[in-house]
């Protein structure tokens, strides 16, 4: 076992919090219980759940244990774990290959985050009274169009997400996350609460819980095993370094089943925070993440209380953004950080500095730039390309097969030590599995 001396969790809660919010990004608000409901409701969360617990949890368990075996960044774990293993220290380009991905999508997401606070100051300002449909497209293409707004909010953000990293793992990411995340999960609960009075409770329950055996396909299927794969945040780097702050005896089996439960159960109560208000005002539930910055405002605008339900739904939108982006630079600059030789707090501003400044480009990919193409894309459709067909899917492929395959088996073992019972089963299903489960999201999404 390798040990660089690295911080360490203090405790399993802080742990837990941290990577919930890391893999409860924006996207769980809107698209899984879109998702669900488009591939036969409660029928498809069954599949989902077992593709979770197939897929999702061996990848989360095989991302865990190459972090705290090796102790350190990505491709220092990954490095440091090959050679225990008799194997090449190349192996490292895997780890390599998750810390670029989370740095790709930290570019485009950033923005994203900063049109979210935009939003929540929008709202704190006096709400979306008044809003339609046509005031609603008409505000948010402005702000599309707005580059002086969107740097300034994509700034803010990252200074949030950037103070948080600098202050280390145990002031500044545990402070920030055992505060954060209960604060989110009440927000979701209360705000499911107001909902099962407001109106489109019932209805947002039949379309997330009747079984439509009808829509189940070979379709529902692949959907189910990319939204697990992917919701879970495994491929980007984080759960690894997160690992690599584990203490010996947290059982990594127990806290990746916890994971994957927190993070399901929340993509679940955010159904029943957005898509009531989408059926009982006759809105578009088929609008992507439109649905959040075009849609729900008119909702605002409409129901009883809305400019408080506003102020809360953006506020908790802010919360999961937030987490995610920690998430992603931490891992960033860990690597920095050994790579430099140099400290957290100049890691920190390096990382969070230079993704502010990339983050200018995907801001004029919105507009001025909107034209300019690659392989008829343009830079923000370009990157999430790169990331969701290709790096994330790799990434996690290649993970699995060390881990499955290449990793010896007396070490991966011992890192499941407290989870004998269930290091079989685990071995089994990353072989056979997830390693072919993973290599048909890839080949599928580059097909």
């Amino acid at each position: 076992m390798v040990s660089t001396g690295n911080a360490v969790w203090s405790s399993r809660f802080a742990f837990i919090m941290a990577s919930v919010g890391f893999a409860v990004g924006l996207g769980n608000i809107w698209r899984f219980p879109y998702v669900t409901g488009e591939n036969g409701g409660s029928a498809f969360v069954v599949i989902y759940l077992l593709c979770a617990i197939a897929i999702g949890i061996p990848c989360l368990m095989a991302e865990l244990l190459v972090g705290r075996r090796g102790a350190g960044s990505p491709p220092t774990s990954m490095a440091a774990v090959a050679r225990e293993s008799g194997r090449s220290d190349r192996w490292k380009v895997v780890g390599g290959l998750g810390v670029v991905t989370a740095y790709t999508i930290a570019i485009t997401y950033a923005v994203v985050v900063g049109w979210v606070l935009w939003y929540l100051a929008k709202a704190l300002s006096g709400g979306f009274s008044g809003f339609d449909a046509a005031t609603a497209e008409l505000t948010f293409s402005g702000l599309l169009a707005n580059n002086q707004a969107m740097v300034l909010w994509t700034v803010i953000g990252n200074l949030i997400v950037g103070s948080i990293i600098y202050a280390g793992v145990t002031a500044g990411i545990e402070r920030a996350v055992t505060i954060m995340m209960p604060l989110m999960f009440s927000l979701l609960v209360g705000l499911s609460i107001y909902n099962y009075f407001a109106g489109g409770f019932l209805e947002t329950l039949e379309w997330l819980f009747t079984p439509d055996f009808s829509k189940v396909s070979g379709a529902t299927f692949l959907a189910a095993v990319g939204q697990a794969f992917f919701s879970i945040g495994v491929g980007m780097g984080g759960m690894m370094t997160y690992g690599a702050y584990l203490p010996r005896d947290f059982s990594i089996a127990r806290g990746a089943g916890t994971i994957v439960l927190a993070d399901t159960l929340i993509a679940l109560l955010a159904g029943f925070v957005v898509f009531p208000a989408v059926f009982h005002f006759g809105l578009d539930m088929a609008s992507g993440p439109g649905l959040i910055f075009q849609t729900l405002p008119v909702a605002f605008s409409q129901m009883p209380g809305g400019a408080v339900f506003s102020v809360l739904f953006f506020t908790m939108l802010a919360v999961a953004g937030v987490t995610s982006m920690v998430g992603l630079l931490e891992s960033v600059t860990s690597w920095t950080k050994e790579r430099l030789n140099t400290s957290r707090e100049r890691s920190t501003i390096l990382v969070v500095g230079s993704v502010t400044l990339l983050s200018v480009i995907s801001v004029l990919s919105y507009n001025v730039w909107e034209e300019y193409r690659l392989l008829g894309m343009n830079f923000n459709e370009f990157t999430e390309a790169l990331y969701d067909k290709l790096f994330l899917p790799m990434a996690g492929l290649l993970v699995a097969l060390f881990t499955g395959w290449y990793m010896h088996r007396d070490f991966s073992a011992e890192e499941l030590r407290d989870d004998v019972r269930w290091f079989g089963l685990w071995r089994i299903l990353t072989r056979f599995v997830v390693v072919p489960a993973v290599a048909l999201i890839l080949v599928t999404g580059l097909v």
